[in-house]
C-alpha cells in the first residue's frame, strides 16, 4: 500500500499534476502555406478521411489542436506507469474494409477479443453460503443459457430465438453503414442524367429493404419504440432485462422506457470486430491505439500530420467558399477544401465566420440535441477488484474480469430512478457502472500487479441543479460511484492510487465533445440518417462551399468508427473532379 500513500493525492489532481502522456509525434515535414485539402482535428474519422483523401491523389494535412493524436479514441499515461483510454474504451463498428485498406494491423492495430462479454453481478445474500449470484453472457450460447436459466427457464428458452432476431435487423442495416444517406435532392430535380447518378444512392436503402423483407415492421418498432416494450415481451428475468436494457441506454439522456432507445441497443449489436458480430475488444496500449495506426497508415501514403495545431477559424472567401483556415496564433494554411472532424456545433459556432451562414441556418444548428448523461472516471489500482459474486483468490483474473461489468444493474428500476435524478439536475445516488479493465488482457496498460479501470458512468446532468459543477461535486460524485463499487467487490476503495474523474464540461472542454456527448450528438430518431446532424447536412456537405463535416455528428453516427470519415473523403474526392 505504500504506492497508495504516494499518489493518493495526485490521482485526485489526476492529468493537471502528471506531464507525462502518450504523445503523437507530428509529420516530420514542415507545416506548408498551402495544400488541397485540411481536415480539423486528429480523431479517427479525420484520419480516416485524410488517409483516403491522400490516397485518392488530395495532398492533405491534419491539424489536431491536442499534444495528442485521437480525439476521444485517444491513450494516456495519466499517473506513473498507468495508461488509460481516457475517454473512449471500447473497440467495435471499426468497419472492416477500412481496417483492411489502410492495413491497420501492419501499422500497428493489435486487439484483443473479450469473451465473455457482459458480467452482472448482484448484491444479495448468497444461499447456504454460497456467493451472490451474478448473469455472465458471452459468445458461448450453451453458457448463456445456463446463466439465464439461474433467473429464469422460460428467459433461456427464448434467448436464441430473440438473439436471432436481433442478428437479422442489424445485418440488414449494415448497407447504410458504408454510404451515404439517399441523395433526395439529386433524385427529385435536376437534369435526367443527374438524377440517374443520384439514384445510385438509393442502392444500400434498397439492399436494406431486401434483407429485411417481412421483418420491416419489426425494424421500424425496434427504432421508435422503448427497448422495455421490446425486452418485456421476450422475457421476465429483471438481471437480464436490465443488463440487455444497458445497451439501449448507454452514453443516451435517455431510460429504457423512452421511445427511441431500442435503436440504442441495435446500434451496439452491430458491432463487428475480426468478422464476429457484436463483438467488442480492447486494443493494446489503450485506444489511442487505432488512432495511431490509423495515423500511421495515413502518413505512409503522404499526409502531414501536426499536434499542438489549434484552428481558430475557417477561411472564407469572397465568393462564398472556403479557402483554409487560420490557426490561433495567426499562421494562414490555404487549401481547395477543408474538413471538419469537431462536433457540428463546434464546426459552425466557433469556427465558420458567422456572417457566411444564414440566420435560420445558426438557430438550427443550435437546436442539435448534444445532451449527455455520462461522467467517465480512469482509475488506476494496486490489486485487482474481487467481485463477492464471483470471488478470485491471489489477485488471479477470472474470465468476468475481461467482460464490461455492470453494476446497478440488478433491475430496470434503478436505471429509471438513476435517469429522473439526473433529469431533476442532481447526478444519481445509485449511478448505473459499466467498468472495464482493459490490463486483465493488455499487460502494457499498468505495472505488474496493477490495473487501470475505466468506469463509464451514468447519469449526471451537464449543470447540478443549474449550477457549474465544482470540484467538490466530481470528488463527491467520484466517492458515490466507488461506495457502490466497495458494496460488490470490498476493498476496492483501498486499492485506488490514483483517480481522473472527467464530468460532462470535463468531456467537452478537453476532448471538443459537445455537451460533454461522446456520439457528437444524441442518437435520437430526429438526429439519424438523412436527418444527421440535420436534413441540410446528411450529405457531409455544409452551406459553405468546400467546408464538409467529417465526425460522427455525421451519418452513420458516433460509435462507427471510420465511416463518417469514409464517406465524407469520397464526397470530397467526387467534387473535387467535378470542379
Amino acid at each position: 500500500m505504500a504506492a497508495a500513500v504516494m499518489w493518493a493525492d495526485r490521482g485526485r489532481r489526476a492529468a493537471a499534476v502528471v506531464g507525462t502522456v502518450t504523445r503523437s509525434r507530428s509529420s516530420q515535414a514542415a507545416l506548408k502555406s498551402q495544400y488541397d485539402a485540411l481536415v480539423i482535428g486528429g480523431g479517427h474519422n479525420g484520419l480516416v478521411a485524410a488517409a483516403y483523401l491522400q490516397k485518392g491523389g488530395v495532398k492533405t494535412a491534419v491539424l489536431e489542436r491536442r499534444h495528442v493524436l485521437g480525439g476521444a479514441a485517444v491513450s494516456e499515461e495519466l499517473f506513473p506507469g498507468f495508461h488509460f483510454s481516457r475517454c473512449s474504451y471500447l473497440l467495435s463498428l471499426l468497419r472492416p474494409h477500412i481496417t483492411a485498406e489502410l492495413e491497420l494491423k501492419k501499422h500497428g492495430l493489435k486487439v484483443y477479443m473479450r469473451d465473455p462479454h457482459a458480467f452482472t453481478p448482484m448484491l444479495e445474500d448468497g444461499v447456504n453460503g454460497a456467493p451472490p449470484r451474478s448473469l455472465t453472457l458471452g459468445a458461448d450460447l450453451a453458457m448463456n443459457l445456463r446463466e439465464i436459466s439461474k433467473f429464469s427457464q422460460k428467459d433461456a428458452k427464448a434467448f436464441p430465438e430473440f438473439v436471432a432476431y436481433l442478428d437479422k435487423l442489424a445485418s440488414a442495416i449494415h448497407p447504410l453503414l458504408d454510404a451515404p444517406p439517399v441523395d433526395i435532392p439529386g433524385v427529385t430535380t435536376g437534369s435526367l442524367r443527374k438524377r440517374l447518378a443520384a439514384a445510385k444512392t438509393l442502392k444500400p436503402i434498397l439492399k436494406c429493404g431486401l434483407r429485411l423483407g417481412r421483418n420491416i415492421p419489426d425494424l421500424y418498432e425496434i427504432i421508435t419504440a422503448p427497448i422495455m416494450k421490446i425486452l418485456n415481451r421476450w422475457f421476465e428475468s429483471e438481471p437480464l432485462r436490465a443488463t440487455l436494457a444497458t445497451d439501449a441506454v448507454i452514453g443516451a439522456m435517455t431510460s429504457p422506457s423512452n421511445p427511441g432507445s431500442g435503436y440504442v441497443l441495435l446500434h451496439h449489436v452491430m458491432g463487428e470486430l475480426e468478422k464476429e458480430m457484436g463483438a467488442w475488444g480492447y486494443v493494446e496500449g489503450g485506444m489511442g491505439g487505432v488512432s495511431n495506426a490509423i495515423a500511421n497508415s495515413a502518413r505512409s501514403y503522404g499526409v502531414d500530420i501536426f499536434t499542438e495545431k489549434d484552428v481558430g477559424q475557417v477561411l472564407v472567401g469572397s465568393d462564398g467558399a472556403a479557402k483554409g483556415v487560420v490557426l490561433k496564433d495567426g499562421t494562414e494554411i490555404h487549401s481547395k477544401v477543408v474538413l471538419s472532424n469537431a462536433t457540428p456545433y463546434v464546426t459552425f459556432k466557433n469556427l465558420t465566420p458567422q456572417e457566411a451562414l444564414a440566420p435560420e441556418f445558426i438557430k438550427a444548428v443550435d437546436q442539435i440535441d448534444y445532451t449527455s448523461p455520462v461522467t467517465k472516471i480512469n482509475v488506476a489500482v494496486d490489486k485487482l477488484p474481487n467481485f463477492l459474486a464471483c470471488p478470485t483468490p491471489d489477485n488471479k483474473p477470472g474470465p468476468h474480469h475481461q467482460c464490461s461489468i455492470h453494476l446497478n444493474c440488478e433491475s430496470v428500476e434503478l436505471l429509471e430512478i438513476a435517469y429522473k435524478e439526473a433529469v431533476n439536475g442532481r447526478p444519481s445516488t445509485r449511478p448505473m457502472l459499466e467498468m472495464t479493465i482493459p490490463s486483465v488482457l493488455d499487460p502494457t496498460l499498468a505495472p505488474p500487479g496493477c490495473h487501470v479501470v475505466s468506469l463509464f458512468t451514468q447519469y449526471t446532468p451537464y449543470h447540478i441543479e443549474g449550477r457549474e459543477w465544482t470540484d467538490q461535486d466530481r470528488e463527491a460524485y467520484a466517492d458515490t460511484a466507488f461506495d457502490w463499487v466497495e458494496k460488490y467487490a470490498p476493498g476496492f476503495k483501498a486499492s485506488v492510487v490514483g483517480r481522473d474523474i472527467l464530468a460532462p464540461p470535463d468531456l467537452e472542454r478537453i476532448f471538443g465533445l459537445t455537451g460533454g456527448n461522446i456520439f457528437h450528438g444524441s442518437m435520437s430518431l430526429d438526429q439519424l440518417y438523412l436527418a444527421r446532424p440535420l436534413p441540410s447536412l446528411s450529405d457531409y456537405r455544409s452551406p459553405i462551399k468546400g467546408l464538409y463535416l467529417c465526425g460522427s455528428g455525421c451519418h452513420p453516427g458516433g460509435g462507427v468508427m471510420g465511416s463518417p470519415g469514409w464517406n465524407a473523403a469520397l464526397t470530397v474526392i467526387a467534387d473535387l473532379k467535378r470542379r
